[in-house]
């Protein structure tokens, strides 16, 4: 079973010190089974954003590490900065991000207040999902007074902390903790006061001012960085796919306009998953109606629209959690050298096999199509078939990656089934489990090359569109394409049969066996149909 994975971003009232903020990291990165990704002080807000993963348990640890590191470094009776803030862990918050769920993580936050409270003896707030009663449940309701106005907050019993005493701690003042979904702190530069940031912030936050704002699942303030000499609209993206990067920063620039003041870029402060900046790249690509295919290009167009790199450069891999994390990484099969693959086909070895073996056919397949398709978009003797070409290479270069990772998922998904053979099967209740467990070892070894076929089916009707218009002089690769994406697609077909032999759920096998025997069908017509109309090319 794949590990989990939890995302701690504890916020910490120091941002100028770095001597403080490196021993609060250290703290952290030597924890064991946590993994430090970023570290992002400010010297305005005099605050430090530390973001980390581990396993749950893990992470609880470091967390609490950290914590105690502050508890020595930080004087909050001192502490001065543009950010709102309540304690030196100001807020504590744990994130579900693999394998694992929210309601893990509010037990998670829950563990990690009752510890916090129980080992400083400091008073500790649950906030978001972890937090029940609803006038206390947002980080601004809590917050509101800020570390001023806490000794008299903690007086009335309504504000009486989730766990440790309801007394003010002045070195330390109060902390907040919870689960809560994974939010993106972006801030938006204006060459503008403090004022005039904080009134756009007012216009587009969801809770608005007089009246609602425009962006939902939005929080936002504006304040003035001395260090940079310019003012940001600093907001908490709470839903990136409710409101994108790219919303808040058209709709803060709209504003600024409005106010003859200029925009000067932006920021994420911490980590932000692959798919916020994939979404802004896709916006723009759309709007101004480029061509790009490849992500790590998709990346570079999302941080200059966003002008991400105006106060530090931004660094993909550093920012962008999966990168961070690995996540991305192709399979072992895939990573591996083509004679290490074709010669693991030849070892005495079950795996990889037949279905490795189609998937790779089938990308290649694809990828072939989209070769011609390159090789006739963009030169000017071509010009009058781009948008012809643009709309079949986009879909195979998709299909391409679709396909790629089946390579090493069909390896797995065998592996899967052949642990769940080896179950005992010595008493009754042993028996049934495994009888259970090998029929959804059977449906998970016939999802894999069904979906390879779903897949690859796609890719009929531009091959069919090339076959009419790619370049003639690579018109023999189109060729290779067909034949081997026909190929991929009865090689899954094969390996679906195989184990749907074995599955004992009648209405299951009837449903998929139409559906394969339908894209076989569609695939062998397909396939020479391209072939006949190259063959009757005449240029």
């Amino acid at each position: 079973m794949a590990d989990k994975v939890v995302e701690c971003v504890p916020n910490f009232s120091e941002g100028r010190r770095m001597d403080a903020v490196e021993a609060i990291a250290a703290a952290i990165r030597d924890t064991p089974g946590c993994s430090l990704l970023d570290v992002d002080p400010g010297a305005s807000t005099n605050r430090t954003v530390y973001t980390f993963v581990g396993q749950p348990v893990a992470v609880v640890k470091g967390a609490l590490n950290a914590a105690k590191v502050a508890f020595k470094l930080i004087d909050m009776s001192k502490h001065k900065g543009e950010h709102p803030r309540l304690g030196a862990l100001d807020v504590c918050p744990f994130v579900p991000v693999a394998n694992t769920t929210m309601a893990e993580c509010v037990r998670l936050s829950r563990d990690f207040a009752r510890e916090l409270a129980a080992e400083l003896g400091v008073p500790v707030f649950l906030y978001e999902c972890s937090q029940e009663a609803e006038h206390r449940k947002t980080l601004s309701q809590i917050r509101a007074g800020e570390y001023e106005g806490l000794e008299t907050k903690l007086a009335k019993p309504e504000w009486k902390p989730d766990f440790g005493p309801a007394e003010f701690v002045p070195s330390w003042g109060a902390t907040v903790a919870g689960g809560r979904s994974f939010l993106i702190a972006y801030n938006v530069n204006l060459l503008a006061t403090k004022q005039q940031a904080h009134r756009i912030a007012l216009l587009v936050r969801e809770k608005g001012r007089d009246q609602p704002g425009r962006l939902k699942a939005v929080k936002a303030l504006g304040w003035y960085l001395e260090e940079k000499d310019l003012a940001q609209i600093s907001m908490n993206l709470c839903d990136f796919e409710a409101t994108p990067l790219h919303v808040a920063f058209e709709e803060c620039s709209k504003h600024a306009q409005e106010l003859n003041l200029a925009v000067v870029g932006s920021e994420v402060v911490g980590l932000l998953p692959l798919r916020a900046l994939l979404m802004v790249a896709e916006h723009y690509i759309a709007k101004e109606n480029l061509f790009i295919l490849h992500e790590r290009q998709k990346v570079r167009l999302a941080v200059e629209r966003l002008g991400l790199s105006s106060l530090a450069e931004f660094k993909p891999e550093e920012k962008i959690i999966e990168y961070r994390m690995g996540t991305v990484e192709d399979g072992p099969l895939v990573r591996s050298s083509l004679r290490s693959f074709v010669e693991g086909l030849g070892a005495r070895s079950s795996t990889p096999g037949g279905g490795s073996a189609a998937a790779c056919m089938a990308s290649m397949g694809s990828a072939l199509a989209m070769m011609v398709g390159q090789l006739t978009f963009g030169y000017k003797k071509f010009e009058r078939l781009d948008s012809l070409m643009r709309s079949a290479i986009a879909p195979l270069h998709l299909a391409t990656q679709q396909l790629l990772p089946l390579v090493d998922r069909d390896t797995e998904a065998f592996t899967d089934f052949m642990d769940a053979l080896k179950l005992p099967q010595t008493t009754e209740e042993e028996k049934t489990k495994h009888k259970a467990a090998m029929e959804a070892g059977l449906k998970k070894a016939i999802a894999v090359p069904l979906e390879l076929m779903r897949v690859a089916r796609q890719c009929w009707p531009h091959m069919e569109t090339l076959s009419h218009h790619g370049n003639i002089t690579a018109i023999s690769d189109l060729q290779v394409g067909a034949r081997v994406l026909d190929a991929g697609i009865h090689g899954a077909y094969y390996n679906v049969c195989i184990n749907l032999k074995q599955v004992t759920d009648s209405g299951y096998v009837a449903m998929v066996t139409e559906e394969v025997e339908a894209i076989v069908k569609e695939s062998t017509e397909q396939c020479s149909k391209v072939l006949q109309l190259i063959s009757q090319r005449k240029d």
